[in-house]
Protein backbone atom coordinates (compact mmCIF):
# COMPACT_ATOMS: atom_id res chain seq x y z
CA UNK A 1 0.00 0.00 0.00
CA UNK A 2 1.30 3.42 -1.12
CA UNK A 3 2.03 5.78 1.70
CA UNK A 4 1.01 9.64 1.51
CA UNK A 5 2.91 12.39 1.05
CA UNK A 6 2.67 13.34 4.48
CA UNK A 7 3.86 9.91 5.99
CA UNK A 8 7.19 10.17 4.26
CA UNK A 9 9.70 10.54 6.73
CA UNK A 10 13.42 12.38 6.17
CA UNK A 11 15.80 9.90 6.13
CA UNK A 12 18.21 11.13 8.87
CA UNK A 13 21.24 12.82 6.83
CA UNK A 14 19.22 13.39 4.14
CA UNK A 15 19.16 17.02 2.90
CA UNK A 16 15.23 18.41 2.84
CA UNK A 17 13.76 20.77 0.83
CA UNK A 18 16.14 23.57 2.12
CA UNK A 19 19.45 22.28 1.35
CA UNK A 20 19.77 21.54 5.14
CA UNK A 21 19.73 18.30 6.29
CA UNK A 22 19.00 17.27 9.72
CA UNK A 23 21.81 16.26 10.66
CA UNK A 24 23.47 19.31 9.79
CA UNK A 25 20.80 20.92 11.82
CA UNK A 26 21.97 19.05 15.24
CA UNK A 27 25.11 19.89 14.73
CA UNK A 28 24.70 23.67 14.54
CA UNK A 29 22.07 23.68 17.26
CA UNK A 30 24.48 22.06 19.47
CA UNK A 31 27.65 24.10 18.48
CA UNK A 32 25.63 27.02 19.54
CA UNK A 33 24.55 25.97 22.86
CA UNK A 34 28.29 25.19 23.69
CA UNK A 35 29.65 28.70 22.73
CA UNK A 36 28.54 31.49 24.57
CA UNK A 37 27.38 34.51 23.52
CA UNK A 38 29.22 37.12 24.88
CA UNK A 39 27.66 40.79 23.96
CA UNK A 40 27.96 44.16 25.50
CA UNK A 41 24.46 45.43 27.89
CA UNK A 42 21.64 46.62 26.42
CA UNK A 43 20.69 50.07 27.14
CA UNK A 44 16.59 50.82 27.91
CA UNK A 45 15.22 54.29 29.11
CA UNK A 46 13.78 53.79 33.01
CA UNK A 47 11.87 56.69 34.48
CA UNK A 48 13.93 58.96 31.60
CA UNK A 49 17.38 57.92 32.47
CA UNK A 50 19.65 55.71 30.46
CA UNK A 51 20.19 51.85 32.18
CA UNK A 52 22.10 49.14 31.25
CA UNK A 53 20.36 45.23 31.74
CA UNK A 54 23.46 42.57 31.14
CA UNK A 55 22.97 38.99 30.51
CA UNK A 56 21.93 36.31 30.79
CA UNK A 57 25.00 35.18 29.40
CA UNK A 58 28.59 36.65 29.74
CA UNK A 59 29.00 40.39 29.44
CA UNK A 60 32.17 42.03 29.45
CA UNK A 61 32.33 44.74 32.45
CA UNK A 62 35.73 46.55 33.79
CA UNK A 63 36.91 46.56 37.35
CA UNK A 64 39.55 48.59 39.33
CA UNK A 65 41.21 46.36 41.54
CA UNK A 66 43.59 47.48 43.38
CA UNK A 67 44.70 50.40 41.00
CA UNK A 68 44.63 48.42 37.94
CA UNK A 69 41.82 48.44 35.58
CA UNK A 70 40.89 44.54 34.83
CA UNK A 71 38.38 43.71 32.07
CA UNK A 72 36.60 40.40 32.40
CA UNK A 73 33.54 38.10 30.86
CA UNK A 74 30.82 37.04 33.86
CA UNK A 75 27.11 36.47 34.03
CA UNK A 76 24.93 39.32 35.71
CA UNK A 77 24.89 36.56 38.50
CA UNK A 78 28.83 36.30 39.42
CA UNK A 79 29.63 37.72 42.96
CA UNK A 80 32.40 40.04 43.28
CA UNK A 81 33.88 37.49 45.28
CA UNK A 82 33.70 34.78 42.14
CA UNK A 83 35.04 37.01 39.88
CA UNK A 84 38.33 37.91 41.99
CA UNK A 85 39.46 34.82 43.12
CA UNK A 86 38.06 32.30 39.70
CA UNK A 87 38.61 35.65 37.45
CA UNK A 88 41.30 37.75 38.68
CA UNK A 89 43.08 35.00 40.49
CA UNK A 90 42.94 37.41 43.45
CA UNK A 91 42.44 35.28 46.74
CA UNK A 92 43.06 37.04 49.26
CA UNK A 93 39.10 37.40 50.35
CA UNK A 94 38.32 34.09 51.14
CA UNK A 95 34.99 31.86 50.07
CA UNK A 96 33.74 30.64 54.23
CA UNK A 97 29.99 31.00 55.00
CA UNK A 98 29.12 32.32 51.63
CA UNK A 99 26.26 34.29 52.75
CA UNK A 100 27.87 37.17 53.92
CA UNK A 101 27.81 36.43 57.51
CA UNK A 102 31.50 36.02 58.54
CA UNK A 103 33.06 38.57 56.92
CA UNK A 104 36.09 36.42 55.66
CA UNK A 105 35.45 37.83 52.21
CA UNK A 106 35.86 41.54 53.01
CA UNK A 107 37.22 43.98 50.43
CA UNK A 108 36.66 47.49 50.59
CA UNK A 109 34.79 49.40 47.70
CA UNK A 110 35.31 53.11 47.71
CA UNK A 111 36.81 52.69 51.34
CA UNK A 112 34.00 51.26 52.58
CA UNK A 113 33.85 47.88 54.00
CA UNK A 114 31.63 44.67 52.28
CA UNK A 115 30.89 41.33 51.26
CA UNK A 116 32.25 40.66 48.62
CA UNK A 117 30.21 37.29 48.08
CA UNK A 118 26.92 39.32 48.53
CA UNK A 119 28.23 42.00 45.97
CA UNK A 120 27.67 41.40 42.24
CA UNK A 121 30.46 41.53 40.10
CA UNK A 122 28.68 44.25 37.64
CA UNK A 123 27.35 46.23 40.66
CA UNK A 124 31.14 46.78 41.37
CA UNK A 125 32.31 48.72 38.09
CA UNK A 126 33.10 52.36 37.77
CA UNK A 127 34.37 52.02 41.91
CA UNK A 128 37.69 51.43 44.13
CA UNK A 129 38.18 47.82 45.03
CA UNK A 130 40.64 46.89 47.38
CA UNK A 131 41.70 43.60 49.23
CA UNK A 132 44.10 42.91 51.57
CA UNK A 133 46.92 42.73 48.65
CA UNK A 134 46.44 46.17 47.44
CA UNK A 135 46.81 47.40 51.49
CA UNK A 136 50.53 46.50 51.35
CA UNK A 137 52.82 49.71 50.32
CA UNK A 138 55.13 47.70 48.30
CA UNK A 139 55.82 44.27 46.81
CA UNK A 140 57.04 43.28 50.22
CA UNK A 141 56.02 45.88 52.63
CA UNK A 142 52.75 45.12 54.99
CA UNK A 143 50.69 47.89 55.76
CA UNK A 144 50.66 48.74 59.53
CA UNK A 145 48.09 47.62 60.31
CA UNK A 146 49.01 43.97 58.73
CA UNK A 147 52.11 44.71 60.51
CA UNK A 148 50.05 44.98 63.71
CA UNK A 149 48.06 41.78 63.44
CA UNK A 150 51.56 40.03 63.07
CA UNK A 151 53.05 42.00 66.21
CA UNK A 152 49.75 41.53 68.48
CA UNK A 153 49.35 37.28 66.86
CA UNK A 154 46.09 38.11 66.44
CA UNK A 155 45.92 35.27 64.11
CA UNK A 156 45.98 31.76 64.05
CA UNK A 157 44.65 29.37 61.07
CA UNK A 158 44.61 32.67 59.00
CA UNK A 159 41.51 32.06 56.98
CA UNK A 160 39.35 35.26 58.25
CA UNK A 161 42.72 37.36 58.78
CA UNK A 162 41.86 38.63 55.19
CA UNK A 163 38.86 39.80 56.24
CA UNK A 164 39.48 41.23 59.22
CA UNK A 165 42.55 43.19 58.51
CA UNK A 166 40.34 44.87 55.44
CA UNK A 167 37.64 45.39 58.02
CA UNK A 168 40.32 47.13 60.69
CA UNK A 169 41.60 49.17 58.01
CA UNK A 170 38.46 50.66 57.07
CA UNK A 171 37.37 51.09 60.30
CA UNK A 172 40.64 52.33 62.45
CA UNK A 173 40.55 55.16 59.32
CA UNK A 174 37.08 56.38 60.36
CA UNK A 175 37.77 56.13 64.21
CA UNK A 176 40.51 57.20 65.24
CA UNK A 177 40.59 57.02 68.85
CA UNK A 178 37.57 54.57 68.89
CA UNK A 179 35.43 53.16 71.79
CA UNK A 180 34.81 49.01 72.57
CA UNK A 181 31.03 49.66 71.39
CA UNK A 182 32.62 51.15 68.22
CA UNK A 183 34.83 48.33 67.84
CA UNK A 184 32.31 45.72 68.40
CA UNK A 185 29.53 47.41 65.91
CA UNK A 186 31.75 47.90 63.08
CA UNK A 187 33.86 45.04 63.43
CA UNK A 188 30.97 42.73 64.92
CA UNK A 189 30.80 41.45 61.51
CA UNK A 190 33.66 39.24 60.93
CA UNK A 191 34.31 36.03 63.06
CA UNK A 192 36.74 34.68 64.05
CA UNK A 193 37.09 30.78 64.89
CA UNK A 194 40.11 29.96 66.24
CA UNK A 195 38.99 33.03 69.04
CA UNK A 196 42.12 35.35 68.29
CA UNK A 197 39.58 38.19 69.45
CA UNK A 198 41.97 39.51 72.65
CA UNK A 199 44.62 40.21 70.09
CA UNK A 200 42.47 41.87 67.04
CA UNK A 201 41.37 44.14 70.58
CA UNK A 202 45.20 44.97 71.54
CA UNK A 203 45.57 45.86 67.37
CA UNK A 204 42.84 48.58 67.64
CA UNK A 205 44.01 49.33 70.91
CA UNK A 206 47.70 50.24 69.87
CA UNK A 207 46.51 52.18 66.83
CA UNK A 208 43.85 54.31 69.04
CA UNK A 209 47.19 54.81 70.88
CA UNK A 210 44.66 54.54 73.51
CA UNK A 211 44.20 53.47 76.92
CA UNK A 212 40.38 54.57 75.62
CA UNK A 213 39.23 51.39 74.14
CA UNK A 214 41.29 49.27 76.48
CA UNK A 215 39.92 50.33 80.08
CA UNK A 216 36.31 50.04 78.32
CA UNK A 217 37.35 46.57 76.84
CA UNK A 218 38.76 45.14 80.32
CA UNK A 219 35.46 46.03 81.65
CA UNK A 220 32.88 44.73 78.83
CA UNK A 221 31.66 42.04 78.59
CA UNK A 222 31.68 40.45 75.26
CA UNK A 223 28.45 40.77 73.24
CA UNK A 224 29.09 40.10 69.29
CA UNK A 225 31.62 38.80 67.50
CA UNK A 226 33.77 37.46 70.87
CA UNK A 227 35.16 40.90 71.90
Amino acid sequence: MAKRDDEIKQIPGEESGNGLSRRSFLKIGGLAAAVPVVTGPKIIQVGGEQVEVHGPHAAPITLMVNGKRQTLNVEPRVTLLDALREDLDVTGPKRVCDRGECGACTVLIDGKAVYSCSTLAIDAQGKEIVTIEGLMAGATQLSPVQEAYVQHDASQCGFCTSGFVTATTAFLRDHPNPTHEEMVRNLGGNFCRCGTYGGIREVVQAHAGGKRAATEAAGAVAVKGGF
